[in-house]
């Protein structure tokens, strides 16, 4: 990663699931587990879609500005 940047991410909720503190720490933890302990985000914003072209695609550079 590029130093001084964040390790963000962004997570759209199953039915059933609403943002909590333990739901932010339980998914922080698991990516520590499964990758680097560096990687893990040290912010998770919860959001109901993610923005897409029109093709379907991730617009990336729309989840970085935000």
């Amino acid at each position: 990663g590029i130093r001084g940047t964040v390790v963000k991410a962004v997570v759209v909720l199953a039915k059933g699931y609403k943002p909590s503190e333990a739901l932010t720490k339980e998914l922080q933890e698991h990516v520590k587990k499964t990758t680097a302990p560096y990687k893990y985000p040290r912010i998770i914003e919860y959001v109901d879609e993610l923005p897409k072209t029109i093709s379907g695609k991730i617009l990336r550079r729309k989840l970085r500005k935000s």
